[in-house]
Order: structure tokens, then sequence, then C-alpha cells
């Protein structure tokens, strides 16, 4: 290991400096990672004090990835101009903010709206770990090392987020799965003043405002539509069609501006390299398959199988520690195999596991789908092997253009994921519950929000002392459940496919090793 790790234009820091810098930084993802699990955790919990409809509880989910991608081209282009640490810091204070105002919630839209402030700060802070990272480490090893430090950390966020999630809302309200966030960004703003160095684009993209509106209203606009088309259980949506239309034409122009543009704000380009792309590929597929089965697995738990919350965060942990442990194996695996064996097997063997769940013979039961579980988690961890093709591949000075797109990718795909398969999840729960006849047993005004959601269901039917309708409903979700995670699966089996066949014979983990 080096002396010293050195950036351009810039004073060297010590190795230890670096590490310690990369272990700050990862822990700052540990937080937000952690925040998403609790959430999952949380929702039932909320769902029954709130009462939100079906369509506010998918914004409820969604509204923090929906504002923090489109973001993230204004945050990665203020970063390369302000400094990267700077905008770190800040996007720390607004995070801790944002969760201190639980305290005032009363209302479902007073919770998204606190949602939408925490998307600003994540988008502040998610691509600039990375592009930090990415500038810190000249070394290719070391930086792949880092990065699978950093997506490892993020594992573990999500293996402590159900736990702590779960303790919390055993002893207090579902607010203390925002508050919790408080102390611990604080902690991150004084690590990060302390030991980050600070870190500015010697060749940033120009600033433009059309290419900033263009890329956030045509994702908001791509995302209303999606979701308008989930909620009528139809394609025959004009409102929905006008906006979808108005989404691809606004993110064409987007890409054709960027493209156009001698100097973008956002490099497109870098989707010139084939191992970039293969990347972005893994990522955005993955998320887009795995984010609605694993909310839908998280409900399952705890409304069908009747787990406790912190016993449903304790049955996640084979998921979140095998994700863990795939990522810092992943990196040394792929210096023998390859990386593009290493990434398209894993996606495939996550692939693999989603369908096991809808394969599983008989009743459906917690023991059954432990080997799916830790499948899937291994497949996650070894997407960390993806971040170092994208940001290993990307010069430094457009790290944080890779950065961005590295997380638009797992945000957009989670945000579409579930607003896709939640959508045809949903229609699939509603038509099973529809067509059992128990929802007849209850009032009107009760049949509506347990056909919205199965946590709605069971409280309404174990309130009104009809343990039929609970079963029914429980029927319902667990079909949908599993009909979601084959959908999903075959999905992954696709995007290893993609991988395998974008991704160049013989890349490597070094950029310079000369692949194309």
């Amino acid at each position: 290991m080096t002396e010293t790790t050195t950036t351009p234009d810039r004073p060297p820091i010590s190795t230890r400096r670096a590490w310690a810098a990369t272990i700050t930084l990862s822990m700052s993802l540990l937080v937000i990672t952690m925040d998403m699990t609790i959430l999952n955790i949380a929702l039932p919990t909320m769902t029954s004090d709130l009462r939100p409809s079906g369509e506010q509880l998918l914004w409820i989910v969604d509204v923090y990835s929906l504002v923090l991608a489109g973001l993230l081209v204004a945050s990665s282009a203020v970063a390369d101009r302000w400094g990267r640490k700077r905008l770190l810091l800040t996007g720390y204070t607004i995070f801790a903010l944002a969760s201190l105002l639980v305290l005032f919630v009363d209302s479902a839209g007073a919770v998204i709206a606190i949602r939408a402030m925490l998307g600003i700060g994540g988008a502040m802070i998610m691509p600039t770990t990375l592009s930090l990272i990415r500038t810190i480490f000249t070394d290719t090893k070391q930086r792949a090392m880092a990065l699978a430090l950093w997506s490892a950390i993020a594992g573990l966020g999500a293996a402590i987020g159900p736990l702590v999630g779960g303790v919390l809302l055993e002893n207090l309200s579902w607010h203390s799965a925002f508050l919790v966030n408080v102390p611990l960004m604080v902690l991150a703003i004084i690590a990060g003043a302390l030991l980050l160095p600070e870190s500015v684009s010697d060749k940033p993209g120009a600033w433009d405002w059309p290419t900033i509106g263009l890329s956030f209203s045509g994702m908001i606009a791509l995302m209303w539509s999606i979701k308008k088309f989930g909620k009528e259980s139809s394609l025959a949506v004009p409102s929905a069609w006008v906006v979808f239309a108005f989404a691809v034409i606004a993110l064409t122009v987007f890409v054709r501006r960027s493209l156009r543009q001698d100097d973008p704000m956002l490099d497109v380009g870098l989707f010139r390299s084939r191992p970039f792309t293969g990347g972005i590929a893994g990522a955005l597929g993955s998320m887009f398959a795995m984010a609605a089965a694993l909310l839908l697995l998280a409900q399952w738990l705890q409304s069908v199988e009747g787990s406790s919350p912190i016993s449903t965060g304790v049955k996640l942990i084979p998921l979140a520690l095998a994700a863990a442990g795939a990522s810092l194996i992943a990196p040394k695996l792929a210096s023998m195999i390859g990386p593009r064996a290493v990434l398209a097997g894993a996606i495939g063997l996550s692939g693999l596991g989603m369908v096991v769940i809808y394969l599983i013979p008989g009743e459906l039961t917690y023991a059954s789908i432990v080997i799916a579980l830790c499948l899937v988690g291994a497949g996650i961890g070894s997407l960390a092997v993806g971040s170092v093709l994208i940001m290993s591949g990307s010069p430094e000075h457009r790290a944080g253009n890779a950065a961005a797109m590295e997380e638009t990718s797992y945000e957009v795909g989670s945000v579409l994921g579930v607003a896709i398969l939640g959508s045809v999840a949903s229609v699939m729960y509603r038509a099973d519950l529809d067509s059992s006849g128990e929802l007849a047993k209850l009032p009107g005004e009760l049949a509506g929000p347990a056909r919205e959601s199965i946590g709605a269901a069971v409280d309404i039917a174990n309130a009104a002392g009809l343990p039929d309708v609970a079963e029914a409903a429980g029927e319902a979700f667990t079909e949908s459940m599993q009909v979601t995670s084959l959908i999903g699966g075959l999905i992954m089996l696709g995007v290893a496919l993609t991988v395998w066949f974008v991704v160049p014979r013989g890349t490597t983990l070094d950029p310079d090793a000369g692949h194309g």
C-alpha cells in the first residue's frame, strides 16, 4: 500500500486519512440505506396511524427517490464547482433538519413533504460520496477496495435498519424512524468536516438551466403517468398518455441537448464506454426488478405472517448480510475471473432467488424463503463490481457525472420498479380479494380501504372480528407477491444476459488495461 494518495492539482493525503475519509463517506451512506429500510418496517404502523390512500402510500415510498433522481444532475454540477465536501456537508445538514421536522407531522401529505426534503439532502450526499472516493484514490486496486467497502457498509445499513426500526417501533412511535437520523447526521457533519479533503473538478461542464429543467420535469412526468396507469388499472387514461408523451419528449430533448454540447453539464458520452454502460444497465435493471419485491416482502412478513416490527427486522438480516459479505468478496473474485462474469453471474443469481419465491410449493412460510433471501442478497452485494466499472472507467473530472448517473440508475430503477411492479401487485391483490367475496362482509366505507392495502385490510378485519376477511386478504397478497417476484426474477435474468453481452470480454477493473 502506498504511503500517500494523490489527486491532480491537490496536495497528497496520507493513506490513513484516505481510508478514514472512505469510512466517513461510507458511514453516511449507511445512515441513508438504514433510513430506507427502517421506512419499510415503519410503513404498516404509519399506515394504521395516518390512513393514507393507496396513491399516497406509493408517494411516501417513491417521492424520496423521485426528487433525488431529478436533482442528481444539478447537485453533481454544483459539487464540481462549489466543492464536493461543501455540498456533502450541506446535504448532511438538510437531511438532519428534514428528519427533525417529523415531530410536527399529523398527515400523510406532511410525510410526503418531509420525504421530498430528504430527497434533496440525499441528492447532495449519495453521488458526492462516490465522486470523492473516485478522486481520493488514484490506485485502481485501492479504489476497488474502497468502493467495495462503500457497498459493504451500505449492505450493513440494510441489515441494521430493520433491527433498529424494529426496536424503535416496539417501544416508540413511527416518528422515531425519522428522528434516529438526526444524531447520526450530526456525527457525519463533524467527521466530514475534520477528515474529508475538498475536491473540485478542473473541467466542470457548463451550467445549463434548460438541462436541469428538462431532466427534472421529464422524470416527474414519467413517474406521474406510470402511477396514474397503475391507479386506474387501465391503459385507457388520456391524461396519463398526455403526460407520458411530455415525459418522453422532455427526456429525449435532454439527451440530445447533452450530446450536442461541447461541454455538457451531464456527459452522456460516457455511455460510449461499454463497461460503463454494462455497470449502469446492471444497477438500473436490478433495482427495477428487486425494489417492489423486497418492499412487498417486508409488508408480507408483518401483515400476513404476523411478525412484529423487530421480528421482521431480524428475519431480513440474511439478505442484508449476504449482500455485505458478497460486496467484499466480489472485487477479488472479479480480479480472478473477470468483472463481466462476476456481475452477470451475480445478477442472474439474484434472479434465480426471486424465481424460487414463486416456485416454493405449498403454503409460503419464512423458513422456505431464507435461501431465496441469501441468493438475492449475494447478487445485490456483487453489484459493487458494477460501481468499480462505472467509477474507474470515467475520467476524474467527470467523476461527478459518473456518480450522478450511477445513483440515477439505482434510484430511477427503484422508483420505476415500485411504480410498475407495485401497481401490478396491487391490481392482482384487488382482483383476488374481490373474487373471494369476503369484502361483502364489510360495510361499504371499510371495503374500499381494505382493497387499497394489506395492512388496512388486516386491521379492519381484526377490528370487526372477521378472520375470514383477513385470511382472504393474506392469500390475495401472498399470491400477488409471488407473481411479482417471478416477474422481477425473469427481468433480472434478462439483465444478466444484457450485462454479459454489453461488457466486453477481457474487461478488467483497471481502466488502463485497454478494454473497449
